[in-house]
């Protein structure tokens, strides 16, 4: 492996094109007062493509972007992209942070410097983490892997060696949401002997469990029906995802308007922004993750990981787990859905925040990591 400084640039021919291609858009019609049940809304899609067409500065994010510390290592012959910050303390503990699926590394930004010099925020500097967020193969500035079976259980491994080899830490700490999350619990059963910890949270765990039990308490009883009324609205996508990536993959990859409205859509169906997407986000925030997915051309890749991911093993991490659950993240669970699989260690329900909560509530989600973390260091 060979790590080496790598710099966030997207050139100026690609910006280019991406705006000729948005001035060029045929716009499909629209159900009178359809609003956005049938989908993205036409009318909220435009004014954000005006936008994207005519105002967004991807040079400013781009040098936000690079104002932190950004490597690129080759793993098992996969180039990883990733963000390397060093604790303000001398005795760190080192944190690998993954995303998922619309997300990318960008969804982690706020959060670094919460984590990284606590002390600053109004933390205690003995809670310093040295930072490491990755880019998952096939996402952002990390390399498209086009062989088949890159699935969670061969990128744990992948992270584990990024961690241990490339940056030489012996004991880690790890936290993921979505397809990040499956990453870093096939990387805590994996590799006990350097992971101290795993922090997590969301919904969507043991979804067929209750067809095996007749126990369900009335909160999981509520959960089940919660998850099966999403599953009929809002499944399709990843349906799509898991059988099909290649033919959905040439019309997103092809039109920035058709990539636009298949991520928003999620941003604003999972995010805690009763229906106003720019509630919970910047339009310069939903942009920048918008034209790295158009820029790397990763919606191929990103969703060849749903196609690639059997079931995976579930039970005991082996580590001690940590478990944050925002009230908006899709539909409640109850904690005792999650612990028919998991022990769980430490509990926190977050009163606001959906499905990207480092994004949406960096603050609170910083320090319930510190929290979590403190006594495994």
């Amino acid at each position: 492996m060979n790590k080496h400084p790598f710099k966030v640039h997207i050139e100026q021919e690609t910006l280019d094109d991406l705006r000729v291609r948005l001035e060029r858009t045929r716009w499909p019609d629209e159900v009178e007062g359809a609003g956005w049940n049938y989908g993205t809304n036409l009318a909220y899609l435009k004014t954000l493509v005006n936008y994207w067409q005519h105002e967004f500065d991807w040079r400013a994010q781009e040098q936000a972007i690079n104002r932190f510390a950004h490597f690129k290592a080759d793993v098992d012959g996969v180039g990883i992209h990733f963000i390397h910050e060093r604790g303000k303390e001398p005795n760190s503990l080192p944190l690998l942070l993954l995303h998922g699926w619309p997300s990318s590394f960008v969804q982690m930004l706020k959060i670094i410097p919460l984590l990284t010099d606590p002390q600053a925020h109004g933390g205690d500097a003995a809670d310093a983490f040295d930072v490491v967020v990755a880019s998952l193969p096939g996402y952002g500035f990390s390399d498209r892997v086009r062989e088949p079976g890159m699935n969670a259980l061969s990128m744990a491994d992948m992270f584990a060696k990024l961690m241990t080899d490339e940056l030489g830490y012996s004991r880690y700490a790890v936290r993921g949401t979505d397809l990040g999350r499956g990453v870093i619990m096939q990387l805590a059963q994996k590799h006990q002997d350097a992971v101290v910890g795993i922090h997590t949270g969301g919904t969507m765990i043991g979804g067929g469990y209750y067809a095996l039990s007749d126990d369900l308490t009335k909160a999981e009883q509520a959960y089940v029906r919660d998850l099966e009324s999403w599953r009929k609205q809002e499944m399709g996508y990843a349906m799509l995802h898991s059988t099909k990536p290649q033919t959905l993959a040439y019309g997103l990859n092809d039109s920035p308007v058709g990539l636009a409205a298949w991520i928003i859509e999620k941003f604003r169906s999972w995010s805690d922004c009763d229906g106003n997407v720019e509630k919970a986000f910047t339009r310069d925030e939903l942009l920048t993750n918008l034209t790295i997915y158009w820029a790397t051309e990763t919606i191929n890749s990103s969703m060849r990981l749903y196609y690639e991911s059997s079931p995976l093993p579930m039970g005991e991490m082996g580590v001690p787990m940590g478990w944050l659950q925002t009230a908006k993240d899709m539909f409640p669970m109850p904690r005792s859905w999650v612990e028919r699989f998991y022990k769980i260690d430490h509990w926190t329900d977050l009163p606001a925040g959906g499905h990207f909560p480092e994004w949406e509530q960096p603050d609170a989600v910083a320090q319930d990591i510190r929290t979590f973390f403190r006594p495994l260091r």
